[in-house]
């Protein structure tokens, strides 16, 4: 049963993240420019005002956020800090583009990719941005980079450009951080929804939050729908597995943009959802910069 955590009200609620060690959810309002910090055994919910777009954030292994803003990555030392720029700030003067979906990998590494509002022009692109501060171009050819995630293993990676309605796995070398051959891994029809954001479960399964779709799905290793989850909202934008036993499924949905009986229909959206799942998630690595 998916039940109403945070009736959060939020534009375009995403990047939702579980901190183990604070057992606090982490995520963003891209387009309130906001960071939040919700307490899932208060419902308590933290702010840190952005001067602009965060696309998303991830903890630091030594305390701390990276986030994605709009021109480039920044750290943030402790909550309630000013950013700081980290690493080549490349979208600076290119205005149709900003960061968006990203992960860390197992070795600290941040998996980030941009977004571009010209859709006529696939200028986007998928990033690794190292602990050294080194920005590394991975995909280029995108119009909105998402659902960024790692297999438990480590060695397939996950990625969508969400207006192909499709998700693609790609062979990658932990220890290096390269990228090999990539495969179609599920292809979603026209008008069911398109990949935002993911993650995967301890079973190496890739679950997937489907914007215009109103549901979540599971997929197996090898692509195949398993599960099916309808949301109470038409845009769930990422799914993040955490809590005390990574059980609790955390969704993050936006509310802009939608028309008056759109809104009717789902007066909760731009809220934050839950349900419990049966495989557990695997612990997220924190970025080592």
């Amino acid at each position: 049963m998916v039940d109403l955590f945070l009736d959060a009200g939020a534009q375009l609620g995403e990047s939702p993240r579980w901190h183990a060690a604070e057992a606090r959810l982490y995520w963003v309002d891209i387009d309130a420019h906001c960071i939040h910090r919700t307490d899932p055994a208060t419902g308590t919910t933290e702010t840190m005002q952005m001067t602009g777009a965060v696309g998303c954030v991830a903890p630091r292994a030594q305390g701390g956020l990276v986030v994605g803003l709009k021109d480039g990555c920044a750290l943030i030392d402790a909550w309630g800090d000013v950013p700081h720029a980290f690493g080549p700030q490349v979208l600076a003067g290119i205005p149709e583009q900003r960061f968006n979906d990203g992960c860390v990998d197992a070795a600290g590494r941040l998996w980030i990719g941009s977004v571009t509002s010209d859709k006529s022009n696939p200028g986007a692109m998928l990033f690794r941005l190292d602990p050294d501060g080194d920005l590394t171009p991975m995909i280029g050819g995108l119009l909105t980079s998402n659902g960024a995630a790692f297999s438990p293993d480590g060695r397939t990676f996950y990625h969508a450009d969400t207006p192909t309605h499709a998700l693609r796995a790609y062979d990658v070398d932990p220890a290096t951080g390269e990228l090999g051959d990539d495969r179609l891994f599920h292809q979603f029809e026209t008008g069911t929804g398109r990949p935002d954001g993911g993650t995967v479960d301890a079973d190496g399964c890739y679950w997937s939050a489907l914007w215009d779709g109103w549901r979540v799905v599971r997929l197996s290793p090898a692509g195949e729908l398993l599960q099916t989850v309808e949301m109470p909202v038409q845009r769930p934008s990422m799914i993040a597995l955490g809590g005390a036993d990574l059980r609790t499924a955390f969704v993050t949905s936006a509310g802009k943009n939608l028309t008056e009986a759109e809104r009717k229909a789902q007066p909760h959206a731009g809220g934050l959802f839950t349900f419990r799942v049966d495989v557990p998630g695997v612990a997220q690595p924190g970025f080592a910069g």
